[in-house]
């Protein structure tokens, strides 16, 4: 039997909650019946590989590095957000609940996945608003002086929060159209660097700029996608099972991490610059800045999908509010897009790369509870054959706290090795300890909220 490869329509009871848009139950676990065939998940994880971010990624490895220590530290570092991506997707698939709604019981509590959500609305909607301006600048430099930056901002920034509000559906349609543009271009322009030059005399040549060493190249590498790592149970709450989590988590980081990202090592051989964008842009013309466009627009609506995943959470503890996620999309987007419009949030890039810091020591929090303590995992699996929530979460857990704050700051403050990995490891040890010293315990007369 064939797997079913079709993307339905939105069904009109879900869309007509609020006449707007799609909740995907932010709030709730997903429902069986909206589980995807893993090729529709895979396209999403591809599409965020697959963007104007791991181009760049390539370009700055391929500057400092020859091919094959670039290799190397792009094998190095899709093995650690491969190893962090399948844990905590399958931890989502299996509960069906979105990032910071599961960390309620995975280490963090009602109330502190309740500031988690709200830490992760603040930092994706900041770099919302920077992607925002990158797309807004591309429209710019196709109709110069059509319009002032800013009114393209306003517009680039309410079309990608349309297309959020219809959720996964209409971000997987996204996906079909501008993952294999985005693709097609970087071979295009790979393919004319060939042209006039070998493939082997490529990979043989020395790297233009200054030496990047492998683990400066594997951090830079794991660093760029360890918060779409971190919060991946967003994405594979809609798989079927684990295996589909595996197989499209390592498709879509490793396919997406040798295919573009060699690309862009090896055009920044070519043109001995970093500056692949513009090698993209003078060989492509106006074709080759609307696909770059469009890739951005991929990477930039899970910005915001999750970002209202993790407003939702907060909205939901903080003030006993469920609010549909579609209206809360329109109010993420609209505050995103007019700060990308004031211009303030480049003055907060530096803030933002603080709050991305802060994201791994998450995973091993999540990870350690989930696998190995499973604090909650019996009042999560009762609860998950009526599809409901367990009716009890602790408010605070200490451990988790303190594990989180100790690790962020080993991640930020020490610079040996790969950042991301220090603070994993310090995250998962200390957790670890601390939840044994200080274990929470489920009352044994609640077991599901039906």
């Amino acid at each position: 039997m064939k797997p079913d490869l079709t993307i339905t329509a939105p069904d009109e009871r879900t869309v007509a909650d609020l006449g707007i848009g799609r909740d995907d139950h932010a709030v709730s676990r997903l429902p069986v019946s909206e589980r995807k065939h893993w090729f529709v998940v895979f396209l999403q994880r591809y599409g965020q590989m697959s963007a104007l971010s791991q181009f760049l990624l390539g370009a700055t490895l391929g500057f400092g590095m020859d091919f094959w220590q670039a290799f190397l530290a792009l094998t190095l570092g899709a093995v650690i957000l491969e190893v962090v991506a399948i844990f905590t997707g399958i931890a989502g698939q299996r509960e069906g609940l979105s990032t910071s709604m599961l960390t309620r019981w995975t280490g963090f509590g009602r109330y502190g996945s309740s500031m988690l959500g709200l830490i992760i609305t603040i930092s994706l909607m900041g770099w919302f608003g920077v992607q925002n301006a990158v797309f807004a600048q591309g429209l710019e430099s196709l109709l110069p002086h059509a319009l002032p930056l800013w009114s393209w901002e306003v517009l680039t920034g309410l079309a990608v929060t349309g297309i959020v509000i219809w959720g996964f559906l209409s971000m997987t349609w996204t996906a079909y159209i501008a993952v294999p543009a985005f693709v097609l271009l970087c071979f295009y322009s790979i393919g004319k660097a060939l042209g006039k030059e070998s493939l082997g005399s490529l990979v043989a040549s020395p790297h233009p700029g200054p030496a990047l060493g492998i683990g400066a190249g594997a951090t830079l590498v794991a660093g760029g996608f360890i918060v779409g790592a971190v919060i991946n149970p967003d994405m594979c709450r809609f798989n079927r099972n684990a295996r589909d989590v595996v197989v499209n988590t390592i498709l879509g980081i490793t396919l997406g991490e040798y295919t573009i990202g060699l690309i862009g090592v090896l055009l920044a051989h070519f043109a001995k610059t970093e500056n692949v964008i513009g090698i993209v842009t003078t060989t492509s013309g106006a074709i080759g800045v609307l696909v770059l466009i469009a890739a951005t627009t991929k990477i930039n609506d899970w910005n915001l999908y999750s970002g209202s995943l993790g407003l939702a959470n907060f909205l939901d503890t903080a003030f006993g509010k469920r609010i549909h996620r579609a209206l809360l999309t329109l109010v993420v987007g609209v505050i995103g897009t007019l700060l990308s419009a004031l211009g303030i949030l480049a003055h907060f890039i530096g803030f933002l790369t603080i709050l991305g810091v802060a994201f791994p020591p998450v995973a091993a929090i999540v990870v350690v509870d989930y696998f190995i303590l499973k604090t909650h995992r019996a009042a999560l699996e009762s609860s998950r054959s009526s599809s409901g929530l367990p009716a009890w979460c602790p408010n605070w857990n200490a451990a988790g706290w303190v594990a989180w704050i100790a690790a962020a700051v080993v991640g930020y403050y020490v610079n040996w090795g790969i950042a991301s990995v220090n603070s994993l490891v310090v995250a998962a040890i200390l957790y670890y300890g601390l939840a044994r010293l200080m274990p929470v315990k489920t009352p044994a007369a609640i077991v599901a909220d039906a």
